[in-house]
């Protein structure tokens, strides 16, 4: 990585008339305020679609696209949608929260008239689209079909043929839900249509795309469904251990996430065949992956399936360096950032270094007398990916208002904030001024925001993931303020004169000058 900035922004918390940011006009003003602001990249979560919870952590897919953000709007403009379909419709929520219950309940019904008119005259675009994602494709189409049948019932759930994939029972669900399976294969073409446009796009703007890469998968989710041995399940096919974090300060019974863990030994004999088709999709569609709980690679935290709270579990051994070994043999070098936050030990250290990637500094946690110093920006190495905080973490801003006095107070010290300045931009201040390679900041902090705008409280089921910018916050003024803090600390080209006034002046210079003869009548 050169040295550059970059903003963390979640598609669906893009401003939109449809209750959820999509995909459309509004990411694209948002890619031109980047570019306008000198901003390099825009990171967001992961785009898969989410279950239980609307996390985007939790999905019924490691592959597939969110349909929640496919643009209705660029629908109809392909011909596919009626204004009229979708425009007069009550999606909920508030222009800065999404009410993904809402969501849930109009976007299908419009999505299916969508498709069915692509797939009454189906393209060769769309004929091409599904050969080449044939590794994953129709297991995900059939699995969201079988839980449409069954009612929205996890796959454990549904009759014991179809939950161990009898091949009799799979070929006859495929004829029996064709109608189904078609729709939901249609609707990843679309989102995978409209994304690969987005990042064109982007790309062209000359700002790149870091998507995010949870290390586990749901349970109830078509990769579990689809591929068993690649994880610890029993006879009956369900986990004998799940994922979490052990006790700490922060939680004193731990974080109980109840992702199945995966079947290290059985991957390393089939060569991570897995992984392998998992980094090759991921990093296909963004430039970056940032890999999430990268501690996991080199240990895991085990908890006994059935335990109400993490306190029970016991670490165990990962898969370590032999992974992205093999990865990069199989792929060549990929551009990865390792989220090496959290319990680390030497192992993770180890592994860090072994592959090379770029780890991650929060700032918030500098000042915080549980983390020791590591994350103070006078001690950052140039390689890694200095944040404010993460989608996890308050804005700067609700931080302040409800950490504690000692935190407080150091972090004033420390970066020497003012109330003049903005403590939000006084905490900007400090990453950017880092020798890290790349800082990247939440959207919620250029914006002033507070803990209103929290994007994930970790642990608490309800109530995240739905914040979103309200329209026109992403001014001229402010990407002017951006680029020039931004600029001072070396990280995107100096302009002598913003766009906006050279604009100004050449309209100026294209006025006619006023005469002698007129200033000496008035």
């Amino acid at each position: 990585m050169t040295r550059s900035s970059g903003i963390l922004l979640h598609l669906s918390s893009l401003p939109s008339t449809t209750g959820i940011g999509t995909m459309g006009r509004e990411a694209r003003k948002f890619v031109d305020f980047l570019a306008l602001a000198g901003q390099k990249y825009w990171q967001i979560l992961p785009v898969c679609p989410t279950s239980y919870g609307d996390s985007p952590y939790q999905s019924f897919s490691t592959f597939a696209g969110n349909p929640y953000f496919i643009d209705l709007d660029l629908l109809a403009e392909d011909g596919l949608l009626k204004p009229e379909e979708y425009q007069d419709i009550d999606w909920g929520g508030t222009p800065d929260a999404v009410d993904y219950a809402v969501i849930y309940e109009k976007r299908y019904p419009v999505l299916h008239k969508a498709c069915a008119r692509l797939l009454a005259e189906p393209t060769e675009d769309y004929r091409a689209f599904c050969r080449e994602n044939a590794f994953w494709l129709p297991d995900y189409a059939l699995f969201m079909a079988l839980k449409d049948a069954h009612k929205g019932a996890a796959w454990h759930d549904w009759e014991p043929e179809l939950v161990r994939r009898d091949p009799a029972a799979l070929e006859e669900a495929r004829r029996t839900y064709a109608d189904e399976v078609g729709f939901w294969q249609a609707v990843q073409y679309l989102f995978f249509r409209q994304w690969s446009a987005l990042k064109t796009y982007a790309n062209e703007k000359g700002v790149r795309i870091i998507g995010d890469l949870p290390i586990y998968v749901a349970a109830d989710s078509v990769d579990v469904w689809a591929s068993p041995k690649e994880f610890q399940l029993d006879e009956d096919l369900l986990p004998t251990e799940v994922a979490g974090c052990p006790p700490d300060a922060f939680a004193a019974t731990g974080q109980l996430w109840g992702n199945p863990l995966y079947d290290w030994d059985e991957m390393k004999r089939n060569g991570y065949a897995w992984w392998v088709r998992r980094i090759r999709h991921t990093c296909g569609i963004y430039d970056v992956v940032r890999i999430d709980h990268f501690r996991g690679f080199a240990g895991y935290y085990a908890i006994p399936y059935g335990d109400e709270t993490a306190v029970n579990g016991r670490w165990r051994p990962g898969p370590g360096i032999d992974l992205f070994r093999t990865i990069e043999r199989e792929l060549g070098r990929r551009e990865i950032i390792a989220e090496d936050l959290g319990f680390l030990t030497q192992e993770v250290y180890d592994l860090l270094a072994a592959t090379g990637y770029p780890g991650m500094k929060v700032l918030e946690f500098a000042f915080d007398s549980r983390d020791g110093g590591g994350y103070l920006p006078h001690s950052y190495p140039r390689s890694c990916v200095a944040y404010t905080g993460t989608h996890d973490n308050e804005p700067a801003n609700g931080w302040f208002a409800n950490t504690n006095e000692y935190a407080r107070a150091r972090a004033v010290d420390y970066l020497q904030l003012s109330e003049e300045e903005g403590y939000n931009w006084g905490m900007l201040r400090g990453i950017w001024s880092s020798v890290a390679d790349l800082a990247i900041v939440q959207a919620q902090d250029i914006l002033g925001l507070g803990s209103e705008a929290r994007m994930n409280i970790p642990s608490i089921p309800d109530g995240n993931w739905q914040w979103r910018a309200r329209p026109g916050v992403f001014t001229r003024e402010l990407a002017k303020k951006l680029r020039h803090l931004t600029e001072i600390y070396g990280r995107t080209e100096f302009w002598d004169v913003f766009p906006e006034e050279e604009e100004e002046m050449e309209e100026e210079a294209a006025e006619p000058a006023e005469s002698a003869e007129t200033v000496e009548a008035e």
